[in-house]
């Protein structure tokens, strides 16, 4: 009878309660408290019926309104408590969410800070590399199916380049090679759009091909290929007012880094961080004249 009544669902959530009612009178010392007061303001209640408003495309009803609130009072209760009791206390999900939002706080300081054409123009000079436009090719290719031509393939492409570089004409070209649903012609296309269309390794090739006469073989996935580039553009960086939109993403993306960093700085300095065992190492001041660490 006892093991059975020990094996009760509802007395094992008889005693959580009871120790959860035991640890909150513990944490507020039993004495009775005047009631704390929760209040709504007008902004809240119009807050909240706008979320419902978002959600249900239309106002809420009186009864909603009600229950809008209620469950509101409901949740600040329980979160209010939940934390008075330290329930909040080493959760990782909880640390997280906090760490998030006071990231947020620092995201939105960056965020609000507005450069003039003067800073951007100086990031997009300090770093042209990264808005540059890539050189575009403009090109023609014939096709060698390895699937068809098997083990002869790359003797007939030989073959055919000698035909093509002798002949430099533009009927032949279009004459030869095998049957491919592959573009014959490529007009300033960029690495990307090249590499779509072809692949990667097609892509390197070409790139290192001359001007003005047919080359190769070159491989891709689809078997091999003879490539004429006609035309190679010279990579540039386009002027501040072609991707002023794109400079200031990326400005702000570094400034919203630096913002970070200075925060967290600023913050780390009010604490003394103590760290024991093994690692404790990794946070030692530096010897003097020890420049390793």
């Amino acid at each position: 009878m006892i093991r059975r009544l020990l094996r009760e669902p509802l007395l094992h959530f008889l005693l959580l309660g009871t120790g959860l009612f035991l640890l909150y009178e513990a944490t507020n010392g039993g004495a009775s408290q005047a009631p704390r007061v929760i209040e709504i303001s007008e902004a809240r209640a119009a807050a909240l019926a706008e979320s419902f408003a978002v959600v249900w495309m239309r106002p809420p009803t009186t009864a909603e309104l009600k229950g809008l609130i209620d469950d509101y009072v409901a949740e600040e209760i329980y979160y209010r408590e939940a934390v008075a009791m330290g329930l909040d206390q080493n959760d990782t999900v909880i640390r997280r969410r906090l760490r998030q939002k006071m990231e947020f706080i620092s995201d939105s300081v960056a965020d609000a800070v507005e450069p003039s054409d003067a800073q951007l123009q100086a990031f997009l000079a300090e770093n042209a590399a990264k808005f540059a436009q890539p050189a575009e090719l403009t090109f023609q290719q014939v096709f060698l199916s390895a699937e068809r031509r098997g083990d002869a393939v790359r003797a007939d492409a030989e073959k055919l380049l000698a035909q093509l570089q002798a002949d430099q004409g533009q009927a032949r070209a279009t004459d030869a090679g095998d049957p491919t649903m592959l573009p014959p012609t490529m007009e300033a296309a960029t690495p990307q759009a090249i590499a779509n269309t072809f692949g990667d390794a097609f892509v390197q090739q070409v790139d290192e091909a001359p001007v003005g006469q047919w080359s190769g073989p070159v491989e891709s996935a689809f078997g091999l290929h003879l490539v004429r580039v006609d035309e190679r553009g010279v990579g540039k960086t386009p002027t501040l007012d072609q991707i002023r939109p794109i400079v200031l993403r990326e400005w702000q993306s570094g400034e919203r880094q630096r913002q970070n960093k200075s925060f967290l700085a600023a913050l780390r300095d009010k604490y003394e961080v103590r760290v024991e065992g093994p690692a404790a190492d990794l946070f030692a001041p530096p010897a003097a004249g020890d420049a390793t660490r």
